[in-house]
C-alpha cells in the first residue's frame, strides 16, 4: 500500500496503526498530523493492557539547509495547518508506516516500528543529504495523561536528567513514570516551560469530545549531516529505562520476521498452490491487521484478543465472535486456547465476563450472549485443534455450570435471566438493563429495548444445547445428553410458533417486538441452526434480511422505514448512540449473514436451484472481497476494517476505526470461500 499523489482532505481521513501486543499503539493519519485525541506515537498500558495513557503524541521534525529552516511536520489549529506535509512525497505501510519527505534536494524516509511486548516506540530516518552541510532536528511531543481525555489550558512541570543523546523525563510528578527518549547520535538540547498550545483534533470536534489540548515540548534532538551523506537515525521513546542498545533497523526487521513467520504459520499461503498477486499481498495484510488484536494480558498470564482500536479492552462478545478469524484461522493455537481461559477463568455464576474495566481491570457482567457464544467458539476449537484433552481437562465442567446456571436463572448486576419452562426460550435483561449487543444507553434512556426474549440469545442457546449433547455423547453421559436434547426439543419446538411473523416473512426481533432486525440471521446460522435451513421461514427470513438490510460494508441493525431508524452515524455522543443500532451498518453481520446463506445452499434439494444460489454466494463473496480491498488500501483505516458505516452513499467509515470482528469476520468469509478451490 504506497500512496504518492496524496490528497489533503482524503488522507485526513485516513488513519494507520501499529501495536505492541500488550495493548498499546501507535497511530495517526497518513499526513502525520494527529486528528484525534486517540492518536499518539505512543499510547502505553499501564497495566497491560489497561490504564492506556498517551505518552509521546508525535515528533516534529526540521532540517536546516542553506541557512533556512524547512519544517517537514504538519499540526492543525482551529485557524490554521502547518505546511509540513507538502514535502511529502509518499506514504506507504506494509509491515509498518513508512513516510517520504523531499526537501531542499534531501531525501527523508521515517519509519514507525514498535518494540513487540514493551511500552517503547522507535522512529527511524534514512536522510540522504543533498550537497550541503545539513543539520536534522526532532522534537518530541509529550504528554501523560488518560487516553480518553484531553489537556486543555495544561502546564507541565518538567524534571529532566541528561545523560549524552539520552534523556529521562518525569512530567508532572509522575515519579513512578519516567518517559524515557534518546537519539543513536547528535546532541539534546533542553527546553524550558515550552507548551505546544492548542492542539486541535478534528475528529474530536466532529464527536462532539473536547478537540483541543496542551502538549509539552521538553526539547529537540540535533544531528549534523555532511554534504552528500547518508545517515541512519534512531529516536527511541518508552516507559522502559533499558533502550541504550535498541537499534532502529534491527527493531524493524525482528517486526518483520515475527509477523512473516505468523504469515507462514498460518499455512495461509500454500506452496503447492498458485495464488494471484493480489491474493498474496491480501493474505499478509490480513495477517498484519489480525495480529493486532492479540494481546497478552501479564496479569493473567494469559493471551486475549482486544475488540477494537483506539478505545475498546477486550470484550467477551466481541472478543469471541472474532475469536475464528483473529486466532484459529491464522492457526495460533496457543493463543486460541489461552483465550478462552482468559474469559473461562473469570465466569461469575455462569456469565463470560463482557469486558474488563479499563481501570482497575475489574470483569464486568452486563451480556447474556457472551457465556453462549463460548460454546460455539469451543466447538470451533475443537474442528481446528481436535484437542479434545483441553475440552475434558479444563472446559466441560465449566460448560455444563454455566447451562445450570440459566436453567436456574442468574440475577447477577440486573441480568435477570431465566429459562421459561413453558417454553423453552430464555428471557433477559429488563427494560433498563440492556444486555444483548444492541446495549446502547443514555443515562436511564435505553435506547434499543430488547428485554425479554431476544432471538439471537435462543438461537444461541439452543446451538449451546446441542453442542453440549455431542459432548455429553462423546463421554458417554447418556442421561446429561437426553437432558440437553429434550431442552434443545423444547426450545426448538416453541422458536418458530413465538418469533416468526408470517405478515413480515421475517422473525420478530424480541417476541412481541417484530422490527426487522439482522439478529434474526442468528436462527438460521449457527452450526447448530434452531430453524431448518430447508424451512420456508428461514429462506422467507434470510431474503427479507437481503432486501432490507444488506448493504455493500455490512448488515443495517434495523430496515428503513422502522420507527427510529436512522441511517449516518455522526453528531455528539448522545446522537451517535441514538443511531448505534438503529439502522447503521455492522460489517461483522456479514459473518452470520454468509453462515445463514451456505446453510440455506448446503439444505436446498433441488440441484439446479442449488447450482443458483451457489452461483449468487459466489458473486457475493466477491463483492466483500473487491469492497473491503478497497476500502482497506484507498479509503479509511490503511490495512485495518472500521468497526461500522453509514448506510447511506458514500458508506463513510465511522466507529472505532480498526475492530477486530469486523477484520475476522471478513476475511472468515474471504479464506474459508478460497478454501474450497
Amino acid at each position: 500500500m504506497k500512496y504518492e499523489k496524496i490528497e489533503f482532505e482524503k488522507a485526513l481521513k485516513q488513519d494507520w496503526i501499529v501495536t505492541n501486543g500488550i495493548g498499546g499503539y501507535s497511530s495517526s493519519s497518513i499526513l502525520g498530523i494527529n486528528t484525534r485525541k486517540y492518536h499518539g506515537l505512543l499510547v502505553a498500558p499501564l497495566n497491560p493492557p489497561e490504564n492506556r495513557c498517551l505518552i509521546l503524541s508525535k515528533v516534529d521534525e526540521s532540517f536546516e539547509s542553506g541557512g533556512k529552516e524547512y519544517t517537514i511536520y504538519s499540526n492543525i489549529g482551529k485557524n490554521y495547518i502547518s505546511k509540513g506535509y507538502k514535502h511529502l512525497v509518499s506514504f506507504e505501510k506494509e509491515y509498518i508506516p513508512i513516510y517520504t519527505y523531499e526537501v531542499d534536494g534531501a531525501l527523508i524516509k521515517k519509519y514507525i516500528c514498535m518494540d513487540h511486548g514493551k511500552n517503547t516506540v522507535c522512529v527511524l530516518y534514512n536522510i540522504k543529504n543533498n550537497d550541503k552541510r545539513t543539520k536534522f532536528k526532532i522534537a518530541p511531543i509529550i504528554n501523560f495523561r488518560d487516553f480518553h481525555a484531553t489537556t486543555p489550558n495544561a502546564k507541565f512541570e518538567l524534571k529532566q536528567h541528561i545523560k549524552d543523546t539520552k534523556v529521562k523525563v518525569i512530567i508532572n510528578n509522575q515519579e513512578q513514570n519516567p518517559i524515557y527518549m534518546r537519539t543513536s547520535e547528535g546532541k539534546y538540547v533542553e527546553h524550558y516551560n515550552d507548551t505546544f498550545n492548542n492542539m486541535y483534533y478534528i475528529e474530536e470536534e466532529k464527536r462532539g469530545q473536547g478537540a483541543e489540548e496542551n502538549l509539552s515540548v521538553p526539547g529537540v534532538f540535533e544531528i549534523k549531516l555532511r554534504a552528500n551523506e547518508e545517515k541512519f537515525i534512531t529516536f527511541i521513546c518508552s516507559l522502559e529505562e533499558n533502550i541504550d542498545e535498541l537499534d532502529g533497523k534491527e527493531l524493524i526487521n525482528k517486526e518483520i520476521i515475527r509477523i512473516t513467520s505468523t504469515l507462514y504459520d498460518s499455512y495461509l499461503l500454500d506452496t503447492k498452490k498458485e495464488y494471484t498477486n493480489k491474493y498474496k499481498t491480501m493474505m499478509r495484510d490480513y495477517i498484519i491487521a489480525s495480529d493486532n488484536f492479540v494481546v497478552y494480558r501479564p496479569a493473567f498470564a494469559l493471551y486475549t484478543i482486544i475488540a477494537g482500536y483506539p478505545w475498546f479492552l477486550d470484550w467477551g462478545r466481541d472478543s469471541l465472535i472474532a475469536y475464528e478469524g483473529i486466532v484459529l484461522i491464522p492457526r495460533r493455537f496457543r493463543e486460541a486456547k489461552e483465550i478462552l481461559l482468559t474469559f473461562t477463568r473469570n465466569i461469575k455464576y455462569g456469565l463470560v465476563p463482557n469486558g474488563y474495566s479499563e481501570y482497575d481491570g475489574k470483569p464486568l457482567y452486563n451480556s447474556a450472549d457472551a457465556s453462549l457464544l463460548l460454546f460455539e467458539q469451543v466447538r470451533k476449537y475443537l474442528e481446528y485443534t481436535r484437542d479434545y484433552e483441553f475440552l475434558k481437562n479444563q472446559l466441560y465442567d465449566t460448560l455444563k455450570k454455566i447451562i445450570e446456571s440459566y436453567i436456574n436463572g442468574i440475577d447477577l448486576d440486573g441480568n435477570n435471566i431465566h429459562l421459561d419452562e413453558s417454553d423453552g426460550l430464555i428471557s433477559s435483561g429488563t427494560p433498563q438493563i440492556q444486555n444483548t449487543w444492541m446495549d446502547a444507553k443514555i443515562g436511564n434512556i435505553v435506547v434499543t429495548p430488547r428485554n425479554g426474549k431476544a432471538i439471537e440469545i435462543n438461537s444461541l442457546w439452543y446451538n449451546a444445547l446441542k453442542i453440549m449433547e455431542s459432548f455429553a455423547k462423546l463421554y458417554k453421559e447418556k442421561e446429561l445428553a437426553k437432558k440437553y436434547s429434550d431442552l434443545a426439543k423444547k426450545c426448538k419446538e416453541s422458536f418458530v410458533k413465538e418469533f416468526y411473523n408470517k405478515r413480515r416473512k421475517s422473525f420478530d426481533d424480541v417476541v412481541g417486538d417484530s422490527s426487522i432486525r439482522p439478529n434474526q440471521l442468528f436462527a438460521i446460522g449457527l452450526h447448530y441452526p434452531v430453524v431448518d435451513s430447508s424451512s420456508e421461514e428461514a429462506k422467507n427470513a434470510f431474503e427479507t434480511v437481503t432486501k432490507k438490510l444488506l448493504t455493500p460494508y455490512g448488515l443495517k441493525t434495523l430496515a428503513k422505514g422502522e420507527k427510529c431508524y436512522r441511517e449516518i452515524y455522526e453528531g455528539d455522543q448522545i446522537k451517535r448512540d441514538m443511531s448505534y443500532h438503529q439502522g447503521i451498518t455492522w460489517p461483522w453481520l456479514l459473518g452470520i449473514y454468509s453462515d445463514s446463506f451456505l446453510n440455506i445452499i448446503n439444505a436446498e434439494k433441488n440441484k439446479t436451484k442449488k447450482k443458483e444460489l451457489e452461483k449468487e454466494y459466489s458473486e457475493f463473496v466477491a463483492k466483500i472481497e473487491n469492497t473491503f480491498c478497497t476500502e482497506m488500501y484507498n479509503r479509511s483505516t490503511v490495512g485495518s476494517i472500521s468497526e461500522l458505516y453509514d448506510s447511506a452513499k458514500p458508506y463513510e467509515a465511522k466507529g472505532a476505526f480498526a475492530q477486530a470482528w469486523s477484520v475476522a469476520e471478513i476475511f472468515r468469509i474471504i479464506i474459508k470461500n478460497h478454501e474450497k478451490y
